[in-house]
């Protein structure tokens, strides 16, 4: 028995300098990371072909599809016509061309989806920065928006990046393949072109604000609530305090004249809509947004950028921001508890909408 507690007992130790090992690795790197943490303005634009993905794509289909001597005689032709293609290109530069020859349309693809706060924000500026540097009036930007709207000053700064890209004279196009509603929406008005999927959730044209009230509860434990204020309008509710027909009036005032920014915002860029009719706070999908002229067109995102790979060059551009192995770490938290109540609010407040 003796020697069996001697080998169990040995067995733990071997255990806990195990785990004692591996915690001071992890502290270790933690701490690492830590000295190392780099300014948040530090990050780096990635920029892919689109153009290349589709190409490969098919290749890898035609690889599989196609019997294996068919494969080789498709690679053979392929080759044949890249070779015959540079030859004539060095033989156009080598006479030299009279006319030069035709600049070809460059399409970049920027993508937001956004949340309550409208967070990528932050890296939409830069990359909208960084098409700027280079776009010309001849190329076009793509946004694959995606949100249900959120805070007022959040998606008025987004929607104000997107006219950076309006001032400078560069066609823009809005792609909605699931939802710009309220705040996503001020921004989708701005596009030149603007297209939804069928079934995509476009408009909620409206304001508003939930603010719980405890006052009666506190009352009820005999809990005094104090607040103090400089102006008469400094806090019109709150949630402890008892708030009164005047402060209730004011705020529906300011909601009503947030609506009203709103309203003229939208019909600002998009005049041909009646504002009266769509600016009730409705949502329409994507087929009766276009009978309203919410939208321009009927089309996937997809549909759209694999036709224009047809004639442009199509690039997806993408601002990263370094981050250290704790904020990595922080944000993949933060991700998975927002992305559990994101879903459960989504199936709460979109249950209307669900198919039987």
């Amino acid at each position: 028995m003796s020697e069996f507690f001697f080998e169990y007992g040995l067995f733990a130790a071997k255990a806990f300098t195990g785990l004692v090992v591996f915690l001071l690795l992890v502290a270790g790197i933690f701490l690492i990371s830590v000295r190392n943490r780099r300014d948040d303005s530090m990050g780096e634009v990635d920029v892919t072909s689109i153009n290349d993905f589709y190409e490969d794509m098919k290749d890898t289909v035609e690889a599989a599809v196609l019997d294996k001597e068919a494969y080789k005689q498709l690679l053979k032709e392929q080759k044949k016509q890249d070779k015959l293609e540079s030859k004539q290109r060095k033989k156009e530069v080598k006479q030299g061309a009279e006319q030069a020859p035709e600049e070809k349309k460059r399409v970049f693809v920027l993508d937001f989806d956004g949340d309550i706060k409208a967070s990528e924000v932050e890296p939409l500026r830069e990359e909208i920065s960084a098409v700027l540097t280079f776009a010309r009036p001849i190329d076009e930007v793509v946004i694959r928006l995606e949100s249900a709207g959120g805070l007022v000053h959040t998606y008025g700064l987004a929607a104000s990046q997107l006219e950076r890209i309006k001032a400078s004279g560069i066609p823009l196009t809005v792609c909605v393949d699931q939802v710009a509603a309220s705040g996503g929406y001020l921004m989708a008005c701005l596009a030149d072109k603007l297209i939804a999927a069928p079934f995509a959730l476009v408009g909620s044209i409206g304001v508003i604000a939930q603010v719980p009230n405890f006052n009666r509860v506190l009352k009820k434990y005999d809990v005094d609530y104090e607040m103090f204020t400089a102006g008469e309008y400094k806090r019109t509710v709150t949630m402890f305090g008892e708030n009164t027909e005047k402060g209730k009036q004011k705020f529906t005032e300011e909601l009503e004249d947030t609506h009203l920014l709103f309203k003229e915002f939208v019909s600002e860029y998009r005049p041909q809509m009646d504002m009266e009719k769509v600016a009730t706070g409705e949502v329409w999908f994507g087929k009766r947004a276009l009978a309203e002229k919410l939208v321009d067109e009927l089309s996937t995102s997809d549909d759209y950028l694999m036709t224009a790979c047809d004639t442009a060059d199509v690039f997806r551009v993408r601002y990263e921001v370094k981050k250290s192995f704790q904020e990595r770490l922080s944000e993949m938290a933060i991700k998975t508890s927002d992305g559990i109540v994101s879903k459960i609010w989504t199936r709460v407040s979109n249950s209307r909408f669900l198919t039987r």
